[in-house]
């Protein structure tokens, strides 16, 4: 299985870096696998991060731009967003518009605010692959989406767009 690659540099440490973790409550056995992948990742980069809970990945998007605004309006924005949850494949077409409609919200969010964003939501055919991929102990998507946030914060740092 594909993964990301996982440099020391990933991990360097972000000094100052705020990051924001939505997490769904919808699969939670699943997704509390994530957060630990998603947690650990960002403790070794040495950032901080604030953990919120919503129902499931649809409100994923909305939770986050709620608390992103939040936090401008205090000054204290956060840095990037890590989205985790997990998706699977049901009887109905409901899984195709979650899956669908959950990606297109956090990439529009992502996008519109310039935003680094991992995307850890798992859309998947049944709970054995969704086990296998959140695991830190084998897929480690959690983790990935971290890292995917933190090498976009990265990005931000170098292009002078964020502190």
């Amino acid at each position: 299985m594909a993964g990301f690659s996982r440099a020391d540099q990933e991990f360097a440490p972000l000094p100052g870096a705020r990051v924001l973790v939505v997490a769904a409550h919808f699969n939670a056995r699943i997704v509390a696998l994530l957060r630990e992948g998603a947690a650990a990742a960002l403790a070794r980069a040495k950032v901080e991060a604030r953990v919120i809970e919503v129902p499931g990945a649809l409100e994923i998007a909305p939770a986050a731009a709620i608390a992103l605004e939040a936090a401008r309006k205090v000054g204290a924005p956060y840095d990037g967003v890590v989205a985790l949850g997990c998706v699977i494949r049901g009887e109905t077409y409901h899984f195709e518009i979650v899956a669908n409609e959950s990606a297109r919200a956090l990439s529009d969010l992502a996008v519109s605010q310039r935003l680094p964003l991992g995307n850890g939501i798992l859309t998947v055919e049944n709970e054995e692959q969704a086990i296998v991929r959140a695991d830190p102990k084998q897929g480690d998507k959690g983790a990935d989406a971290a890292l995917a946030a933190l090498a976009l914060i990265r990005l931000a740092r170098e292009q002078g767009s964020r502190r």
